[in-house]
């Protein structure tokens, strides 16, 4: 799989932090320390999202960022309005929905993209905290697995107590709790909401 080369990323080798910032970077500082350490065990992450990232890491430093950059796929004419970004897929509704969406001005896809959007909209605070929590578990279930008090860590934090979170996390490691403590920010709702 190749990645953007400016993806914004943090690498762990166990719980110390060896490297944060655009990918490039931080697959040329993890290509070097496992040419000098082999042994070391390194889990490279987007450092928002808290996917894990694969890097490839044969050859020279030069050869491992180069493989990051996504290759241009061959042009073939892709069905809807590439121009606009729009992508064709297969929707599956009951008749009664299609009969619906038939009967609204601009027919079935202006109807869907306008729902889309109102969804997102009414949704956006939401969404963005379930990402921000699966980011923050996703990244604990790396790291922190074997850390004390992790299950008592995951209550709080699926319980969005923000403060028993960060308590819990005080003994571990400085570097993951810095991680950890970055990520909360979209991980817990802001004082006062629910």
């Amino acid at each position: 799989m190749t990645y953007q080369d400016d993806l914004p990323a943090i690498a762990f080798g166990g719980p110390n932090m060896l490297a944060f910032g655009p990918l490039r970077e931080v697959a040329g500082i993890v290509k070097q320390k496992l040419d000098t350490d082999p042994n070391l065990s390194v889990l490279v992450f987007h450092a928002e999202t808290s996917q894990l990232i694969e890097l490839d890491l044969r050859g020279s430093i030069a050869d491992v960022i180069a493989r990051l950059q996504p290759r241009e796929a061959p042009s073939a004419r892709k069905v809807g309005r590439p121009k606009l970004g729009v992508a064709a897929r297969e929707v599956t509704l009951l008749p009664r929905h299609w009969d619906w969406l038939a009967s609204q001005p601009g027919g079935a896809s202006v109807t869907l993209r306008k729902l889309v959007e109102a969804a997102r909209r009414d949704n956006e605070g939401a969404d963005m905290l379930i990402q921000g929590r699966d980011a923050l578990y996703r990244f604990m279930a790396a790291v922190a697995g074997n850390a004390p008090d992790y299950d008592e860590v995951s209550r709080a934090l699926f319980a969005g107590q923000r403060a028993r979170f960060l308590s819990l996390i005080a003994t571990w490691p400085s570097d993951v709790q810095a991680h950890l403590q970055h990520l909360s920010a979209r991980g817990f709702p802001e004082e006062g909401q629910a």
